[in-house]
């Protein structure tokens, strides 16, 4: 019998022994809690199909352990088939006499899955590392003050850039609002120019009215400064303290930006009206405040049935976040409101209402509503949803002159959103065909029909031992065993000859009214169905007639869809350009400013984004710093969405009035403040040179102090000191020329067993031809076998440049007259003088260098490789021993050496990639060590045992917020990026926790502040104790041993 007769004649009771096996491995799995089909499956072979034995192989210990050998009998391909065995079954062919090799399968299986399963978790454990390494840098230039003793230097003003504003505790909202107004010159000149009558002054009765004034008085001297300060900050306490006291509370909690602009203008507002018209003091038409900040709008609509119609006046417009994705869709939502449709009667008034701008100020504030009250949590919620805005928006639409063509325009609007809703409606159906909850786009599931359709099930080659009967068993006795055949699906057969001679045989194909009248039979059992289901049988005409229909069916779908895409897209552009007429393009406003807010409701920091127009860019105004920005940062961090950062308040000024708002000057040079500092009123000017003479006596207090203190400068020998005389130049002073010659003294000294094995080595060159030849072959022996280290690629575990100066400055090629310098000073080393020829070659070496004049050789840049390869060492011990206080568990001393490795590191990436060590090994070993810190810190904090809060409080104050905030006022990563929002989300979630202590919800309160506040504060830490290596062999070696313990995971101590 042929190969394609026996897979014919296994069709029939096959069907019922698939679903009794199937049976038995759904039972077995849900017993042993294997879900491997091969591991059970193997099992019940084991068994010879019985359940009891299958379970007792399972869970006996039959299995071998994994740590022996096992001898594995492999299946064949037609295992579990029922044609070509010997004894038929109802539930699978099994051999029951060979037991052990059946376990050997199971065991190898058990294997082979745990090997799977150890290389996917390597090769994801891998991929993880591969990808937090490697993830795109932010860049950000920032001007910021670190170390243990800033310097007053760092403090002082560039040029005419705009100065920044101290923070003195939660108030960077303050700084953010008094920054936007102030970069508004028409309202700098208003508030500079502000003055009363003397007589007004002293008639003054209300305590309003006084704080009023006290308070324009205090914002005059505060302006006067950030106009003339040599500081690069101004500090605002005198005006925050009158301004605070108007909201309760305000020493606890951070103030919301709105309300605060709120205060500030209506202060603002009271003072001036006090100056322009005292007799009538409700009449605010001629206020300035009132002119550059207040609106109207008119309100029209029904209410039960009644018309009415009111003009409103408005400062900042409020407008709502949620449900909107720009701001025209936030204006549209807040002009028009209700349903706007015709009356059942006659009558042609509309429900609802809208709003139509009267009267526009010249800078036009909107209120962005981020906040919403959380019910279930009895809090407020900020909405962090994404919204854009744009740089410029025309007012036209909004207002009233217009409001006959926008209604139309509205209505046309409506209509075609109709028509996109019935499109959508009709595409909906296409890509989600189906009437049951799982649906699929219709041309996929015609393609999944033609492909099932094409596909062929694979034909059955039988194996010679299956191919084999017994002599005892006949063709027919073997059919009549496996599957006996229907009669009425007997194959009729026929022979022909081919073109060679042989003979082949042709299986007549059943006829169409018998494949229909006969059902379907499965052709195995399930263990031996083909992986990708398939007609059983399918003749030519039906598969011609299937692909011809699916295809053209298919290519008609994918047309109706496409053109409802297409009709939609041409709607959406026909209302995108709605109001893209030029007559509604004659009220142009410019954003001037963006505040931004970062954080939750509870608890967050401000800053703000300015469009400086002399300069003609956008300035981000940090607290006391102000850097230069782009609109694709103020995007990232104002549109929202991304982060917990998102835009409150937008302020637009109104582009054809320009003039009343922004400054004429076209040149974005210094000297515009300048300008308007003369012009300033005696007193101001006299209250900044005042501030400005008492920066000159800090600054002159502050040198002194620190001429008194030690230096902190890696200590020299005596010997070494006395070396420094005016070998070098005439022109050097002699405290250069100390510095010089400390350091390079100190490089020769740490590389001295190297110079004194160089130097034996020319015992020969010596005794022949005299001290200067063997001082030239020393030279130009120890020259070559540095540069050849220096042309060594670096490995993970050791780092050429640690073992001499001159692989540091090879590897950075520093020029050749500094390599050759040092070198020499090398040979000239006092510490050399081991025996005679040593000494001879030293002061030969010595004579030499009083040669070099400073002609020769540049000392300030010779001064500057020693100090940067000083430097170099110095991160390198740093780097050490912070990963060794890592791997030991000693969390706070690892974080600051590691803290300072990195900045340290950072000045020196800046000059060149092979000045520094690795910078991505140090921010990991950092992250990680804030991060437990973090873990640490949060734990003692609510254990609520006092001692450990105090603790828990001492770690996050002077650990972890000074160095979030190091991390991000420099350029950080988006690894970095994601700790530090672990770390505030960590904090932030115990807010409002009701098993948390009243006292405990305080300090939280007072500590979340600085914990989001990424504002540039002046960051102190104290430098960790200084290590000194004697030898380069002992730094190399110990950073060997490092790196390895870090790869290996195994603390390790290097004394």
């Amino acid at each position: 019998m042929t190969a394609e007769l026996q897979a014919e004649a296994a069709e029939g009771p096959a069907e019922s022994q698939g679903t009794n096996c199937q049976m038995l491995l759904n039972r077995l799995g849900e017993i042993t809690g294997i879900q491997d089909p091969s591991f059970l499956r193997a099992a019940l072979k084991a068994a010879n199909g019985d359940l009891t034995d299958a379970v007792n192989f399972l869970t006996e210990e039959h299995v071998k352990e994994p740590g022996q050998e096992a001898v594995a009998v492999e299946p064949s391909d037609c295992e579990g088939s029922a044609v070509g065995k010997e004894q038929p079954t109802n539930v699978i062919d099994l051999t029951p006499d060979n037991k052990d090799d059946v376990q050997a399968v199971i065991a190898l299986s058990f294997l082979e899955s745990l090997e799977v399963q150890g290389v996917e978790r390597d090769a994801n454990r891998a991929h993880k590392a591969s990808a937090a390494e490697n993830r795109n840098r932010s860049k950000r230039k920032r001007c910021e003050v670190w170390g243990e003793n800033p310097k007053q230097n760092d403090w002082r003003r560039v040029d005419d850039w705009p100065v920044g504003m101290k923070n003195i505790g939660n108030t960077c909202w303050f700084s953010a609002v008094i920054q936007s107004l102030f970069q508004l010159p028409e309202f700098r000149r208003l508030v500079l120019s502000y003055s009363l009558p003397q007589s007004m002054l002293e008639n003054c009765r209300s305590r309003s009215e006084k704080r009023n004034i006290a308070f324009m008085q205090e914002l005059q001297c505060l302006f006067a400064l950030m106009l003339g300060t040599h500081r690069k900050f101004v500090d605002p306490t005198a005006s925050l303290e009158l301004l605070k006291g108007a909201f309760k509370s305000a020493d606890e909690q951070q103030q919301d930006v709105s309300e605060v602009t709120h205060k500030l203008l209506d202060w603002l507002e009271d003072a001036f009206q006090l100056s322009v018209n005292v007799n009538s003091p409700r009449d605010k038409s001629e206020n300035p405040m009132v002119q550059l900040f207040y609106g109207t709008f008119l309100t029209e609509g029904v209410h039960e049935g009644k018309t009415f119609s009111k003009i409103e006046t408005f400062g900042q417009y409020p407008l709502q976040v949620n449900g909107y994705r720009n701001l025209n869709e936030c204006l549209e939502g807040a002009m028009v409101e209700g349903e706007i449709e015709p009356l059942p009667s006659d009558q042609s008034v509309k429900y609802g209402q809208e709003r139509w701008f009267t009267k526009l100020p010249p800078v036009l504030t909107f209120e962005l509503s981020r906040f919403e009250f959380n019910q279930s949590l009895g809090q407020p919620e900020k909405i962090h949803n994404k919204l854009e805005f744009p740089q410029i928006i025309y007012m036209d639409r909004y207002l009233y002159s217009s409001k006959e063509i926008i209604q139309r325009k509205r209505e046309e609007t409506r209509k075609l959103r109709k028509q996109i809703a019935i499109l959508q409606q009709k595409l909906e159906r296409y890509m989600k065909y189906g009437s049951g909850p799982s649906r699929f786009p219709l041309p996929d599931m015609l393609q999944y029909v033609l492909e099932f359709a094409s596909t062929k099930l694979p034909l059955v080659v039988p194996s010679a031992q299956d191919s084999q009967m017994t002599p005892a068993q006949s063709p027919a006795e073997c059919c009549a065993l496996n599957e006996p055949l229907q009669q009425n699906s007997v194959l009729e057969t026929e022979s022909t000859e081919n073109t060679d001679g042989t003979a082949s045989t042709l299986i007549n194909p059943p006829s169409q009214q018998e494949l229909m009248s006969k059902p379907p039979q499965p052709s195995c059992l399930p263990a031996e169905m083909p992986e990708c289901p398939a007609p059983h049988v399918i003749t030519e005409e039906e598969m011609s007639l299937v692909r011809t229909c699916l295809q053209r069916w298919r290519s008609e779908i994918e047309q109706d869809i496409q053109d409802l895409k297409d009709c939609i897209t041409r709607i959406n552009q026909s209302i995108g350009q709605m109001y893209g007429d030029p007559v509604l393009r004659q009220v142009p406003y410019c954003l001037h400013a963006v505040l931004v807010h970062e954080g939750q409701a509870n608890a967050g920091h401000y800053w703000a984004y300015i469009y400086d127009q002399p300069r003609k860019s956008w300035l981000k105004c940090n607290d006391i710093s102000v850097t230069k920005s782009s609109w694709e940062e103020v995007e990232r961090d104002s549109y929202g969405g991304l982060r917990n950062a998102s835009a409150y308040c937008l302020m637009y000024i109104n582009d054809k009035l320009s003039h009343f708002v922004a400054d004429d000057a076209d040149d974005a040079e210094t000297g515009q403040f300048q300008k308007e500092v003369e012009l300033l009123p005696p007193e101001l000017q006299n209250y900044i040179q005042e501030d400005n003479w008492r920066l000159e006596q800090e600054m002159e207090e502050w040198e002194q102090e620190q001429s008194c203190k030690i230096p902190q400068i890696e200590p020299s020998t005596p010997s070494e000191s006395q070396d420094f005389t005016s070998e070098s130049g005439q022109d050097q002073s002699s405290s250069c020329e100390h510095s010089i010659r400390s350091l390079s003294s100190e490089h020769a000294r740490i590389a001295k067993d190297q110079t004194a094995q160089a130097i034996a080595n020319t015992a020969d060159a010596y005794e022949k031809n005299g001290v200067e030849a063997a001082l030239y072959k020393a030279f130009h022996e120890e020259y070559s076998r540095l540069y050849l280290l220096a042309k060594e690629t670096p490995t993970p575990h050791s780092d050429p440049r640690l073992q001499h100066v001159l692989i540091y400055f090879l590897r950075n090629n520093a020029p050749k007259q500094v390599v050759e310098r040092t070198l020499l000073e090398q040979f000239a080393d006092r510490n050399l003088s081991y025996d005679e020829r040593s000494i001879s070659i030293m002061q030969v070496a010595r004579a030499k260098l009083k040669e070099i004049g400073p002609d020769d050789v540049n000392m300030e840049e010779y001064k500057k490789w020693h100090e940067d390869y000083s430097l170099f060492r110095k991160v390198s011990v740093y780097l050490l021993t912070g990963l060794e206080l890592y791997q030991n568990r000693k969390y706070q001393e690892a974080l600051t050496y590691l803290v300072y490795a990195y900045q340290s590191n950072t000045t020196l990436l800046m000059k060149g990639p092979n000045r520094g060590v690795d910078e991505s090994l140090i921010a990991l070993y950092r992250r990680k060590c804030l991060l437990k810190l973090n873990d640490m810190a949060a734990a003692l904090f609510v254990s609520s045992a006092e001692a450990d809060v105090l603790e828990g409080i001492n770690i996050l104050n002077e650990l972890i917020i000074p160095c979030m905030h190091l991390i991000i006022n420099n350029d950080i990563s988006k690894d970095d990026l994601d700790a530090i929002e672990v770390m505030r989300n960590r904090w932030c979630s115990y807010l409002g926790q009701e098993d948390m202590d009243a006292n405990l919800q305080m300090k939280l309160g007072e500590l979340l502040p600085r914990l989001l506040d990424c504002s540039a504060e002046v960051i102190i830490l104290k430098e960790p104790p200084k290590i000194r290596p004697n030898s380069p062999y002992d730094l190399c070696s110990r950073f060997a041993a490092v790196m390895e313990s870090i790869h290996g995971a195994a603390p390790v101590t290097v004394k």
